[in-house]
């Protein structure tokens, strides 16, 4: 996508995604056969709910009608969230994962799986797990000393309201 195109979609898309409370993540453009495919990806700290994306999906649609953005092609537009395992690359994505999982690629060489506890402008204070039948550990992660980090999944974890209950 050239930066002009990227630049004109941000335009028309960013005030739509910025009406309903929610960050712009990502915006792609590629092709799926004959056709291009755009895909816009949007979160909030609170997630983000289907209805939602459907309802934006049909305003980005009508906006798009209105401008020559895509050109004269077919295209398919895809409005969704981020994915449960996407790369952390923002300050708002660590702190929408706390208490989650994480597996963090370090700059020194090594990888660490802990759970996030706090988030500050510095960095992460974290929980390692402990290793057969040892108690868990506290370790402090500067953003510094991040090279890639991406949520875990995890299946058996009790979501928060189950464990309050």
């Amino acid at each position: 996508m050239s930066t002009t195109q990227s630049d004109r979609l941000r335009g028309l898309v960013e005030p739509l995604v910025a009406a309903k409370d929610l960050d712009l993540e990502e915006i792609e453009v590629s092709r799926a056969g004959r056709r291009g495919l755009l895909r816009i990806v949007v979160d909030s700290d609170e997630g983000v709910e289907l209805d939602v994306c459907a309802e934006l999906s049909r305003e980005i649609s009508e906006k798009l009608d209105e401008t020559d953005v895509m050109g004269d092609g077919e295209y398919v537009l895809e409005v969704s969230s981020p994915g449960a395992e996407r790369p952390l690359t923002e300050h708002r994505h660590y702190v929408r994962a706390t208490g989650r999982l994480v597996k963090l690629q370090l700059a020194e060489g090594g990888d660490l799986v802990a759970r996030i506890l706090a988030v500050d402008e510095d960095g992460l204070d974290m929980e390692v797990p402990g290793v057969k039948g040892r108690k868990p550990t506290a370790r402090r992660v500067a953003f510094a000393d991040i090279a890639k980090a991406r949520v875990e999944i995890e299946f058996n974890r009790k979501d928060k309201k189950e464990e309050e209950a």
